[in-house]
């Protein structure tokens, strides 16, 4: 019953969420599954490592194919997202816990530039 209650209150934040707000679950989840790969790597549990690796790898994907390359910023967006998918794609392959590390701390970087402009966003609209 919990985990329905749980489920259903995770679906309507979802369908509530405005696009801010699902970049930023996005970029959230994208940590939560590196850091689950770097659990299972610690455990030497290849599987998990690579399905939660493929995982982040899609959320990396989804970012650079709705990147709005109208704005020049963009192309900054997509060598660093590109950089990021392809440290992902190696850290799998080679089970690499520092490549992971890496892809993981950019990630983050990411996710909190994104919590500052949404931060700006929401000053300059009051």
């Amino acid at each position: 019953m919990a985990i329905n209650a749980a489920s259903a209150y995770q679906d309507s934040k979802i369908l509530t969420a405005t696009p801010a707000d699902l970049t930023l679950m996005l970029y959230e989840g994208a940590i939560k599954f590196c850091n689950l790969a770097l659990l299972a790597l610690e455990k030497r549990d290849y599987d998990k490592v690579s399905k939660n690796i493929i995982k982040a790898e899609k959320i990396i994907q989804e970012f650079r194919v709705t990147l709005d390359f109208k704005y020049p910023v963009a192309k900054n967006f997509d060598v660093v997202y590109d950089y990021i998918y392809r440290r992902l794609i190696d850290a799998n392959i080679k089970k690499d816990k520092e490549m992971l590390e890496e892809a993981l701390g950019y990630i983050r970087e990411m996710r909190d530039t994104w919590k500052e402009v949404m931060k700006n966003s929401k000053a300059s609209s009051n």
